[in-house]
């Protein structure tokens, strides 16, 4: 490989300052290394000048369209076996995609501002939902937790690895949880729908937002229409029973189903399907 190869190590480092960037104010972004060059679009389409590796091209592809933004952006994420679902009956979803495809959630996690899961998810897998497999930040944690399920002693409240946000009806004691959590207290049904919650969301300056679980959460998102992106990793699995991914309204033909434009991309022996819902605005 040649000084100015445009490798893996290269590109997310380059993802990383193009997230940084104010997209309000400029179109297009050119990044140097040596004899090697990016130039990245509003939106996230991108040119290279010399040589650039297949995996450097993948992660380019997959994750610029979440980075050049101008506005707020919301992606789903969710690993699934080949017949749908994201754990056994129990809830053991340890692990049911690969290696590679655990790198690529940290690497969702790093990009946003706040990753958001459920108080299901809360409570079965104690998540630490941090970045640890790659060089990057630690996003706000945000637990919707409406009918005050998950306990104090979860990892979240307190373990201080990142920035938490409860929001509940059913405030837990303050003295109960780590200084780096804050509350959010809501009253009623209207300020727990997905519009609500993103609202909320960035009033307080979270404007990237990964919604990483569990299917429940995802799918309120997705049938509200409030993700721009939906990362659906399968892996060669067969669980045979279990919880779904996605749940939504049941449709009576398949022209009302969703069909959003989908690009797919191997990672290790899973695939990646990347399902653009809403467009970004490139001019």
């Amino acid at each position: 490989m040649s000084p100015s190869t445009l490798d893996a190590a290269l590109a997310w480092q380059w993802i990383r300052q193009v997230r940084e960037q104010d997209w309000h104010t400029q179109a297009t972004l050119t990044l140097h290394s040596q004899a090697c060059a990016l130039r990245v679009q509003r939106g996230g389409a991108w040119q290279a000048e010399g040589d650039v590796t297949v995996e450097a091209s993948a992660l380019l592809d997959i994750l610029l369209p979440c980075c050049a933004t101008p506005d707020g952006f919301v992606i789903g994420q969710l690993g699934q076996s080949l017949d749908g679902r994201i754990a056994t009956v129990s809830g053991a979803s340890h692990y049911v995609t690969g290696e590679a495809s655990r790198v690529h959630l940290h690497r969702l996690r790093a990009l946003v501002d706040a990753v958001v899961i459920g108080a299901g998810t809360a409570c079965a897998d104690d998540p630490r939902l941090s970045v640890r497999h790659i060089p990057g930040y630690n996003p706000v944690r945000v637990i919707l937790d409406p009918n005050g399920r998950v306990p104090a002693t979860q990892g979240v409240f307190q373990n201080a690895e990142a920035p938490t946000l409860h929001i509940t009806r059913h405030p837990l004691p303050r003295e109960a949880l780590g200084s780096h959590v804050d509350t959010c207290v809501v009253e009623d049904d209207a300020e727990l729908t997905p519009a609500a919650l993103r609202s909320t969301l960035l009033a307080r300056g979270l404007r990237r937002v990964l919604v990483e679980g569990g299917g429940q959460t995802v799918s309120r998102f997705l049938a509200d229409g409030e993700l721009d992106r939906l990362h659906v990793v399968v892996a060669p699995l067969l669980i045979g029973s279990g919880r779904p991914a996605v749940s939504l309204a049941e449709i009576e033909t398949l022209d009302t189903a969703l069909r959003p434009p989908c690009r797919t991309f191997a990672m290790g022996d899973d695939t990646l399907f990347d399902l653009a819902l809403r467009s970004v605005d490139a001019a």
